[in-house]
């Protein structure tokens, strides 16, 4: 592994890294799509500071495109407190309109200068170790390893001086307001970051990989926990992971590093969407089949408890009268078996003790909703559990 490799695997790391810790904070507060809406709408601040520095390393392309970003975002929200459009509405107005004026003035302007579309969407992290940094004569390495590393810095401080702050204000408005924070100071800092950050990170790795690591990882990480520690932690461990095995990818399939990279994030959330412990797709519907199951079961021993006639109890009496097929009436039996709920002498059915305290109970929390949560019976009662 050569000295190149090594720089490419770091800079994706520290975008990675960098792109995580706001990308979190915006999924929770269900803004996702504004990174998206920040990447484009950043053009016109690019152009402008070009314009006035005829220099495209100049720290001014940063400052004005951060600004281009805060502006959209101020926008967006204006339109979206008219109520009359929502959020991603008034996204699809504000970022084409802003991408667009961009466009115009390179195409009226720019002409004849390397500043064109590609230039600002499809960053090549491949090229990022040949453009580098000289202090007094000194290689000190790839322009885009300072730059996003000076960001992540600012942005790693800005978390944990505002740690709390930027937590209440996620969750509780109300709440932060009433501790005398002011959310909206702290929303803005927020873009004001996310914007530098995807400012920062495109020259190097390109718009859509900077979306893409903003949002798969923390969407990803939302689904493993509810702790905000951790989903910071994972967040950032997905996205480091994606981006080394997303370069492994392209360097073994000689293809674009930004397009494996995403990739790789794509199937990473893929896999957490289906199998997340308690989120996932394949828990969800497992947890629903039990559901189901669940409530042939209380209904089932509902019924028992509300007729004595023998006929009534009878285990041909579920296909016959309850309408369920063999298959399901054979199952419910079996649950309520294994749970020790009901006994069964002679082809009919009765409730045991613990079947006739576990549908009291039962009744109770249909009835009144007062009683303890049908969770909390479910374990009391070892259900599903024998």
């Amino acid at each position: 592994m050569n000295s190149a490799q090594i720089e490419i695997q770091l800079i994706a790391s520290l975008v990675a890294i960098a792109c995580a810790i706001p990308g979190t904070f915006l999924v929770l507060r269900k803004m996702a799509m504004i990174s998206d809406a920040i990447s484009h709408s950043i053009l016109p601040g690019i152009v402008i500071g070009f314009f006035i520095t005829h220099d495209l390393n100049s720290p001014l392309l940063i400052v004005l495109a951060a600004l281009s970003g805060i502006l959209t975002v101020v926008l967006v929200e204006y339109i979206q407190k008219t109520g009359l459009v929502k959020e991603d509405t008034a996204i699809g107005l504000v970022f084409p309109a802003l991408f667009s004026v961009g466009v115009i003035m390179i195409a009226k302007n720019a002409n004849d200068v390397h500043l064109d579309v590609d230039a600002v969407l499809l960053g090549e992290l491949a090229f990022a170790p040949f453009d580098r940094l000289i202090i007094n004569g000194m290689d000190v390495g790839p322009k885009s390893l300072w730059i996003i590393g000076v960001i992540l810095l600012i942005t790693l401080i800005l978390l944990f001086a505002f740690f709390k702050e930027l937590k209440v204000s996620t969750f509780d408005k109300g709440l932060a307001t009433s501790l005398g924070f002011s959310p909206a100071i702290i929303h803005y800092g927020l873009m004001s970051v996310s914007s530098v950050t995807t400012v920062g990170a495109f020259d190097a790795v390109g718009a859509i990989l900077v979306v893409a690591l903003m949002i798969a990882p923390a969407a990803a990480a939302y689904l493993l926990t509810t702790d905000l520690k951790k989903m910071l932690m994972l967040s950032v461990c997905f996205g480091v992971f994606s981006a080394i095995l997303g370069y492994w990818v392209a360097h073994w399939l000689d293809t674009s590093i930004a397009g494996s990279i995403t990739t790789t994030l794509g199937l990473l959330f893929l896999m957490v969407y289906l199998f997340a412990p308690s989120k996932g797709i394949i828990a969800v519907m497992y947890r629903e089949k039990q559901q189901r199951a669940e409530v042939s079961l209380i209904t089932f021993l509902l019924h028992l408890q509300n007729h004595n006639e023998v006929e009534e109890r009878h285990v041909n009496h579920l296909r016959e009268h309850i309408n369920w097929q063999k298959v399901r009436a054979t199952k419910v039996l079996e649950l309520a078996k294994k749970n020790n709920m009901i006994h069964i002498e002679n082809d009919v059915v009765s409730l045991t003790e613990k079947g006739e305290t576990f549908t009291s109970k039962a009744i109770d929390y249909i009835i009144t909703n007062k009683d303890a949560q049908i969770e909390d019976m479910k374990d009391d009662f070892f259900l599903f559990r024998g």
